[in-house]
């Protein structure tokens, strides 16, 4: 097979970037030259993963099907994991599937390519903490769909038990671990609704953070607003407390001992070490370095989103957020589909900070920052910063459905909610 553009990775960058060429292109050309490579047969917003998690947000109503979305995107999909890349031929090989039984589902394939973005995703950043394995993470869908179902018979047992408690650790306070905090105690208020009062039972949610202040990313003003909300909330914060191994009944931490009956890491990202093996130029931290074009080390091959390491400004790197994705893939579709005309762009690639929202419940403690409208100290806080951190999910539907099906999908989510509440129980 061979495609003028191969797009690795499905998620908001890469998805994002083979939507807008496919368009682009129109419905013959786009298929013919443009295809999507992922693992997965669905997407889901990486954002939304703790919500999946606690259950506020049914996987199967959020996720959207790639083979539907190529078709009407007009670009090709592979369904797939690249196993190897070869710079200087232009080829890239797919992995073999097997089913759960261990049977052959697809064999191992070889792709050729004009040029190539690799939008690649990045993984938990466990620290070489002893025990960090046996915590739950969410990278992935199946990462977030696995810990709510272990949620979920813990919430039931929980029901049953003399106690009638549940603990849980979350290790990391940035946005992924604060929003899991106020998603689990959602999630705990709805699965009690109607029970019996000998059936409730209490949730214990403890966030454990090696920095001076949780939210380390954002202003102190922003930090504090969360904080309080969290403690309102009855969320128990450690800062300062370095994790230093992980184990059956909870955390031992340089605070001293941390119970949980469940350990969720939620501390820092990482780029894959397979990225090492591509062939290309890589930093310590194993990200892709890229140039201000997002071009790598090896001709025609660009790298976007948390697996790429790209200058920003004072020395530092192009933070890993969903927002710099979206940017990403809007100056790379415009890049690749100038080239495939056989014009060039030598603009370099400009990220623009928009601020950052963080969601502390349904319709309220929502603390936000928005740089660069009004001033770097223009903060907006409670149901308009929900809605705000809201519209960034309908804003990346809207790259890759249209206005009308946003529209559409987000009245039909917000009716079953009406029908049947937040929580998925099942």
């Amino acid at each position: 097979m061979h495609y003028d553009i191969a797009v690795v990775g499905g998620g908001a960058g890469g998805l994002e970037v083979a939507a807008r060429l496919g368009r682009a292109l129109g419905p013959r050309r786009g298929r013919e030259k443009v295809v999507l490579i992922d693992r997965s047969v669905f997407h889901i917003w990486k954002p939304t993963l703790h919500e999946i998690a606690a259950g506020t947000l049914d996987v199967h109503q959020e996720g959207l099907s790639y083979p539907v979305l190529s078709r009407r995107n007009h670009f090709s999909f592979v369904l797939g994991e690249m196993a190897a890349l070869d710079p200087a031929e232009k080829t890239l090989t797919l992995a073999e599937m097997r089913d759960p039984a261990g049977r052959e589902i697809a064999p191992v394939r070889h792709l050729s390519f004009g040029s190539l973005v690799l939008a690649i995703g990045s993984g938990s950043n466990l620290f070489s903490t002893p025990g960090a394995e046996k915590a739950y993470v969410l990278e992935r869908t199946e990462d977030a769909e696995r810990f709510h179902q272990v949620l979920l018979a813990a919430f039931t047992r929980a029901s049953f038990s003399a106690a009638r408690a549940l603990s849980i650790a979350i290790v990391g306070a940035g946005a992924t671990g604060v929003e899991l905090s106020a998603e689990l105690l959602e999630a705990h208020a709805e699965f009690q609704t109607g029970f019996a009062a000998n059936e409730r039972f209490r949730l214990d949610v403890t966030v454990v953070e090696a920095a001076p202040r949780i939210l380390g990313g954002l202003p102190d003003r922003i930090a504090d607003q969360a904080r309080v909300a969290l403690d309102r909330k009855g969320v128990r914060i450690l800062t300062d407390a370095k994790v230093l191994r992980v184990h059956e009944g909870g955390l031992e931490t340089s605070l001293g001992e941390v119970k949980a009956d469940l350990v969720v890491w939620a501390a820092g990202v990482k780029a894959a070490a397979s990225n090492a093996m591509l062939g290309l130029e890589t930093t310590k931290s194993c990200q892709i370095v890229v140039d201000a074009q997002l071009k790598t080390s090896a001709p025609d091959i660009y790298a976007l989103g948390d697996c790429a390491a790209c200058p920003w400004k004072d020395g530092r790197l192009i933070p890993a957020r969903a927002q710099a994705a979206h940017q990403q893939a809007s100056y790379l579709a415009k890049v690749l589909l100038a080239r495939l005309r056989q014009r060039r762009i030598d603009e370099p690639f400009v990220y623009k900070d928009f601020g950052s929202l963080v969601s502390l419940g349904e319709g309220k403690g929502v603390g936000a920052l928005m740089g660069g409208l009004g001033g770097p100290n223009f903060l907006v806080e409670g149901l308009v910063a929900k809605w705000m951190y809201m519209s960034l999910h309908l804003n990346h539907h809207r790259a890759i459905l249209g206005t009308t099906r946003t529209a559409l999908l987000a009245l039909a989510r917000l009716l079953q909610q009406r029908v049947s509440g937040r929580l998925k129980l099942h």
